[in-house]
Order: C-alpha cells, then structure tokens, then sequence
C-alpha cells in the first residue's frame, strides 16, 4: 500500500511529510533543528524529556515535537518566543541537579548537553539550592558510570529492551528521586552494551577502557571497518598521538545501522598487547636474535626457495585483509607451493569441489528482516554476528518464525524453536526433517513468503560438514527457501575469492593440479609453514596443529602478534600490522567489497603486511610481484574476476548429496562408549582472533571456565555445579568446574574452544572422557 503524503507548515514554510510521521523526523528529514535528549531515530517514543517542545496552530500549549504525528494542514513554529520560552525552561529543569564538572567529564566537547544548553539554554540559573549525588554503579569493564550527570532520559533503557533484547537497566524511585541502574547491581552482559555509551546524551555512560585518555578535540577520527565477523560493520577509528584509544559506529544502513557490537569496539586495546613483534627475529641455535628487515627476508626467502614444496603449507586466517590474502597465495603458488587454505576451523572437506565459488549469505543484510521464517543450522548467531542477529531478531519481532537445530540450547534473545541434540545426532536429525514433507520446520518454510535456510559456524566446524551442507541445500530447494551461510570471518567471503584454497585460483578458476586441505596437513610429514595472522586458538584442533608446528623444521610466523607458545615453534617472526594500522579490504557477508585506511602507524619496526609480502615475493624471484598501492592489488582482482558475479551459493550436490555416510546414518561422528560423552567445542565470541583474545577488557568479559553437563550426566558422576571435573581427550587431562546446563544433550559435554585452558585438548567435536576429581 503506498504511503499517503500530506502539507503541513514548518516555522511558515510548506513541507512534504508522510501522513501519522512524526514531527522530528520531519523537521530532521528537512534540515530543521529541534533539541532532543530522549528522542532516538532507533527507539520508541518515550516523550518524556520535553526538550522537543514547539508551538502547535490551536495549541494553548506547546506540545512534544517527538510524540505529535503530523496531518494536513498543521502548522508548528519551532522558534516562536512560546517554544524558546518553553525548550529555556525544559534546560533549566534538566540543569538543577546536573553537576558542573564538564573540565573532568569524557563526553565534554561530544556533549549533547553542552550543545543545547548553549543554543537554547539560559546563561544563568535560579537555582541556588543543592544538587543531589546519586551514587555510582559498577556495571563491568566495558562502561564507566557518573550517575548524577545522569537526566533520565531513558535512552540506554529502551535500548536494552528494544535492540539488545536484554531488559538489564531499569528506573528506581519516581520524581526527582529517580534512578537509572542495573538489576540487583549485575553487570551488563549484553554483547551490544557499548552502544549506550554512543547513546547517552550526557557523560553518564562512557567508555571505562579509554576513560581519561583523551578530550574530543584532540582525537582523529578515521573510517575503518571491523575486523571480526562477517557483517563488516563500518567504525571510526578515533586516535591520539597517532595511538588509537576507542572505536565508535559509523551509519550504514545497509550493514550496521548506527550500532555495534562491544567486539568490534573495545577489540582495539589488543593492538599494543605484550605480545605485539616489534622487530624482525630469526631462530638461531635455539636462541631469537633481532635482525635487520633485509636478512630476515633474504633468510625467509632461502627457505621456502630451498623448501620441498609438497612439505610445506601456508596457513592464513580470514581476518587478514583481501590485500593480504591474495598476495599470500600468488606468493605461494608462485614457489610452486599448493597446500594453501584459510579454512582453519573446519574439519570436513570432503565437499570442496562442489562448494560454491564463495559462500555468502545470499541477501542483503537488511533483507534478513523481511524474512517470514528462518532455519538456522549449527548456529549461534547471537554470538558470532551480534548484529545479524539484531536483523534476524527484528523479524522475529514482527512475527517471523525462527527455527534452529544446533548440537546445544544455545541462548538467543528471541522468540525460537529450537532442537539441541548430540553432535552425532545433528546428521540424522536433519536428513529427517529433509525426507519429511510434512515436518513444521519443512511447512514453515515452505509457507513462508521469504524464507531462508542459514549454515552457522558451528555447522562448519561439525566433522559432518559436507553432508549438512547437502542436506541445507536439499531443505532450501525442496521449500523454496534462499540458502545462505553465516561467514565465520570478517574476510571469510574475500579469502574464497582471493584463492586461498587448495583447490581454487583466485576467482574462483579451476586449478589443475590441487593441494589438500588444513586437515591434511598438520602432521609430522610437512616439514615448513607458512603461518598468516594465524595461531593455535584459531584452529579447530589445537593440539593437532601444536604438535605439527613443533615437529616442522621450520615456521615461518606472518602477524602482529606471538605468544610465548608461539616463539617457541616459529623460527621466522615478521612483525606484521593490525586492520588499525594499514589499507585494505574486507569482503562481507553479502559480498560488498570495503576499503579502509591504516589509522595509526605500525608499533616499532612492523611493516603493513602486504608490503611484506610483496617484499618477500621479491626476494624469493616471483615474478611480476611489483604492487605499489593496496588499490593496484584489488584493482587486479576485480580484472581475475572479470565482472563476474562469483558470490552465489549454487552447490553441486551430485555424488555429496549422501544423508548418511555410514551404514547407521550418523555420519563421521560416532555415539560414544558409556563412558565416554560427546564434546561441544563452539569458540566463545570474545576468542575468535588474536587481536579480540588481547583486550584486556573483553577477556574481563569471559566466563570462567568450565564443563557443562546435562543434569542426568551431571547425577550420574555425582557431580554438582562448582564441583571439579577430570576431562581427557586424546590421552591429555585437564581440570575444571561443572556447570549443570540443561541445555546439553544427554551424554554430551560442553567445553568451548579458543580458551587457554582447553587449547591443549583436541578437536573441537569428538569424545572426552569425563571424571569427578579428587
């Protein structure tokens, strides 16, 4: 139905506005200025700061600019002397009992307290009583609290039930006795929290990590994107002398709206980590020598030239820029080296050739919440792309119907029906829901008028891969339903097509002669790595690619960052940069390419990482490996490319399309023996990369570590929660506290991946052996 568009008048001016809008918006949409606090574009109308004020046609009084919907013929004057008189009032109402300490405040010179009060504001006050002290609440590491600049403006409590869909902040009192805090003095656990900090209209809510670090004014705000999930959410990298001290969203409709998520915000305190490499080394005698850039590329360059090529691997991860990946893999096939892969966390590859050219989500971000019902696979969406979630959940709330199937009840904030079954199980369960016409997840989606069937993480992660992959596909085409993945990565998408596989050129061209996958190559016989802003925690098995680093003759470490585990395995350390520090690309979930600037320079002698490949390249004699500029290297894929539209997610399930490899339909996964449980290995979502797994503050945000089990396990190993728990796998031990979660499937335990603790274990899914200690 199309929207009905009226007149009304405007300060005496005509103006176009769709009938029942708004004043605000269209006074906004006009470029006409009213004063707001409680007003937010992305919540509900709460009305009650009357800033907004503004004089009506046949109003006595003036009236909320924010909460009066418009119609033909109604005129408002927004500076008539009854709105000022009214908005001067309303200021020197919300000023009584707000402190007059801008000097100190983090929001000074951002304040939108500070603005309105000089332009509609009195220059003097007829209060002269005292102010009220409302003490200060600690809600955790992420956001620091100065309640009596508070004005009740109820911003961060619409925003906690209306987007975060966690109801964690709340009024006490009434009148002037009014409080704004936390539930029982809880911290907020909500993965999207930061945003009440960009949100607060005063210097209530700031940010506690980069609290007196810097005033506004000082500060250089660069466009950047983020670095974690697949979303691509555009951000502002603000720094200080050239050192970054917060991050903060940029509006894009289309990605992020204005928000993000507390990863993409605080992540940036890992950039000057302990662990950062600030200067070539190379591993002589055992001991690291610091060494010029020269020798450390002439050294590296020796040793992939002098490398068995059939022994060596290069490993990157998908965080790295499209830049980066695309050079990594020409230099690599340029040394006629073919194990090449990005895809650290997956364990089945059995499928890769029938695997789209680039899995994507086959919409448009925005498009998730048009959706009528959703089928999530092995997905813990909430965690791993808060904000697509925030998409999904938007459907949810105008009635769409989620549904997912997942190896454990995993926690959303909306409205889904859910089956947690044992990781074994996953298969089996799927290929009935495929095989049954009738099934609801089966008629929901097929009544649906947009509906789509979306791989998770966790389904890629899943030893049983290829086959739900099949099965998804099978369910989209048989309902006809889109079929999407949810990346893993923030460049998941831009490593397929940059070729970073064993079995694809970049583009997406046939490649003649193949290498084999990650899986096949951690162990003893390849004797050289080739490791790209990758380490431990980001492989599905730790303690699989631990023992192949050590067992290598050589290590060759490509990142801005390196532990103490890792100096011991590299013999090559070439200090790279993070996304803050040099350009490049990231590809997103739809398949947008964009492009960011380095912000800050490099920490001591770290260089941007392409020109350290392309260096490199130079020195080991590939040819025509002269880019000068990030630009030139994308520019050149986009020509590989050749227009054509590589982001589809067309599977070829001929000779794949197998429901149960194995004669009792479970798959590569197996039930275990009676004493033995099934692990659920998902990696928690402030582990997924090196540079989130060193901010001080989102680590503050961890849970502590432990096992959960099912009450009926829990009963039988006479275990109850907080006791300490004895968990093997693959012969190594380890020992934790229990949870009883009743969300784990019977005989199955859950013990997340990219911890510390459980990095020496071994994949992510497969049999433990659970004992009560002591």
């Amino acid at each position: 139905m199309a929207e009905e568009f009226v007149t009304i008048e405007i300060n005496d001016q005509p103006v176009q506005a769709r009938k029942g809008a708004m004043l605000i918006e269209v006074a906004d949409d006009n470029g006409i200025s009213i004063p707001r606090f409680c007003y937010h574009k992305k919540l509900s109308i709460a009305a009650n700061c009357r800033m907004c004020l503004v004089e009506m046609e046949k109003s006595w009084k003036p009236v909320p600019a924010c909460a009066t919907p418009v119609n033909a013929g109604m005129k408002f004057w927004t500076r008539s002397q009854k709105a000022k008189d009214a908005q001067k009032g309303i200021m020197e109402f919300l000023l009584i009992n707000h402190p007059l300490d801008c000097p100190i405040c983090d929001q000074g010179g951002e304040c939108e307290l500070q603005d309105v009060s000089v332009a509609y504001g009195s220059s003097k006050s007829q209060y002269a009583e005292i102010k009220r002290v409302v003490k200060d609440k600690d809600i955790g590491p992420l956001i620091e609290t100065e309640m009596t600049r508070c004005i009740q403006c109820t911003r961060c409590v619409r925003f906690g039930d209306e987007i975060a869909g966690m109801r964690e902040m709340g009024g006490v009192g009434r009148g002037d006795r009014l409080e704004i805090g936390t539930y029982i003095e809880k911290s907020l656990k909500s993965e999207l929290s930061g945003n009440v900090i960009d949100i607060c209209p005063v210097g209530a809510l700031t940010a506690k990590p980069s609290r007196y670090t810097a005033r506004a004014w000082e500060m250089v705000a660069h466009d950047s994107i983020a670095p974690h999930d697949c979303v691509g959410s555009n951000i502002s990298i603000h720094t200080f002398r050239k050192e970054v001290v917060r991050a903060v969203p940029r509006d894009n409709e289309a990605v992020n709206e204005c928000w993000i998520s507390d990863r993409d915000r605080f992540s940036y305190q890992g950039i000057n980590s302990a662990d950062r490499i600030t200067r070539p080394m190379l591993k002589r005698n055992g001991q690291w020598q610091e060494v010029s850039w020269q020798q450390a590329l002439e050294a590296t360059a020796a040793i992939l030239n002098t490398a068995d090529a059939t022994q060596t691997a290069a490993l990157a991860s998908a965080n790295s820029t499209l830049e980066e990946l695309y050079l990594f893999q020409r230099l690599m096939r340029g040394l006629n080296i073919r194990n090449i892969d990005h895809r650290l966390r997956q364990a089945d590859f059995s499928d890769q050739n029938a695997a789209p050219v680039c899995p994507y989500l086959g919409m448009e971000i925005a498009d998730l919440e048009q959706q009528n019902a959703v089928f999530l696979i092995g997905s813990n969406v909430r965690q791993e792309q808060p904000l697509l979630n925030h998409r999904i959940r938007k459907a949810a709330l105008k009635g769409a119907k989620v549904m997912a199937l997942n190896p454990r009840a995993f926690d959303f904030n909306y409205d889904v029906d859910q089956q947690a079954v044992a990781p074994a199980d996953m298969l089996q369960t799927l290929a009935a829901i495929a095989s049954d016409a009738s099934n609801p997840t089966m008629r929901a989606l097929k009544d649906a008028e947009n509906a789509v069937v979306l791989l998770g993480n966790v389904a890629n992660q899943h030893p049983d891969f290829a086959a739900l992959r099949a099965l998804a596909s099978e369910i989209a085409k048989q309902t006809g339903a889109k079929f999407g993945y949810l990346a893993e990565s923030a460049n998941s998408v831009g490593a397929w097509i940059a070729g970073v596989v064993p079995h694809r050129l970049s583009a997406g061209r046939e490649l003649k002669q193949a290498g084999v996958p990650v899986a096949e190559v951690l162990h003893d016989n390849t004797r050289t790595f080739v490791l790209l802003n990758a380490e431990l925690g980001d492989f599905a098995n730790p303690q699989q690619a631990m023992q192949a680093f050590f067992a290598a003759d050589n290590v060759i470490v490509i990142a801005p960052f390196a532990d103490d585990t890792t100096r011991k395995y590299a013999t090559v350390l070439l200090p790279g940069t993070t996304f803050a520090e040099t350009s490049g690309t990231f590809v997103n979930a739809t398949g947008h390419w964009q492009h960011f600037k380095g912000a800050a320079e490099p920490l001591g002698d770290a260089r941007p990482t392409w020109k350290i490949l392309r260096v490199l390249g130079n020195n080991a004699g590939v040819p025509e490996f002269d880019w000068v500029t990030t630009e030139e290297i994308a520019a050149e894929l986009k020509l590989e490319l050749h227009g054509a539209e590589v982001c589809n997610n067309a599977y070829s399930a001929e000779g794949r399309m197998q429901y149960a490899p194995t004669g009792d339909g479970r798959g590569v996964l197996h039930t275990p023996s009676s004493d033995e449980f099934q692990r659920i290995g998902d990696v928690e979502m402030y582990r997924v990369d090196p540079l989130v797994r060193r901010a001080k503050a989102l680590q503050a945000m961890m849970p502590e570590a432990a096992v959960s089990l099912n009450p009926a396990d829990a009963d039988k190993l006479g275990v109850t929660a907080g006791d300490s728990v004895k968990v093997t796998q693959n012969g190594v031990s380890i020992t934790l506290p229990a949870q009883v979660d009743a969300g784990i499937p019977a005989g199955c335990a859950g013990l997340q991946s990219g911890i510390e603790v459980s990095s020496v274990l071994g994949a992510a899914f497969g049999s433990i052996q659970i004992v009560k200690a002591g």
